[in-house]
């Protein structure tokens, strides 16, 4: 069956991103055990979910033509998104940055909102997880991954 030509994509981005990523860390993050901050988890959630989002278009696409491939797309998409989960859960015991003070074990638990700005991490991660509750089952999203393939 034929396909349609893909369009002429706009090769720079993706190595544009990469690039930068690679920059940031040898720039910004210095040698010696220093904890992550809030604000530097935040941007790695923030980069996390859009490219949960670039995986869930291209699985979305090329899974109807290639189904081997969109198979292995669809699996890097449920990783990345486990990857969003704990840098979420991450974010928020990180130190406080005006305080430096550790959320409290009690309102870890009753999960409660920490307002403004914080509560931005959260509002991301719960619009992505409405995406990837309509295409995960649970268990999909906590089973373990051992390398095998249906294909």
């Amino acid at each position: 069956m034929p396909t349609e030509p893909l369009p002429d994509l706009s090769p720079d981005f993706i190595p544009f991103a990469t690039a930068a990523l690679d920059f940031h860390r040898v720039i910004n993050i210095p040698a010696g055990t220093v904890a992550a901050s809030r604000i530097e988890l935040d941007a790695i959630h923030a980069h996390l979910t859009a490219l949960y989002g670039l995986l869930d278009t291209h699985t979305a696409r090329t899974t109807p033509m290639a189904k081997p491939e969109g198979d292995h797309l669809r699996a890097s998409r449920i990783r990345i998104w486990q990857a969003a989960e704990h840098l979420h859960a991450a974010y928020h015991a990180a130190p406080h940055p005006d305080t430096g003070r550790l959320s409290t074990r009690k309102a870890r638990r009753a999960r409660l909102p920490e307002g403004a700005p914080e509560l931005t991490v959260c509002q991301r991660h719960l619009t992505t997880a409405v995406l990837v509750r309509r295409d995960h089952t649970p268990a999909d999203l906590r089973g373990p991954f051992t390398g095998l393939t249906r294909h």
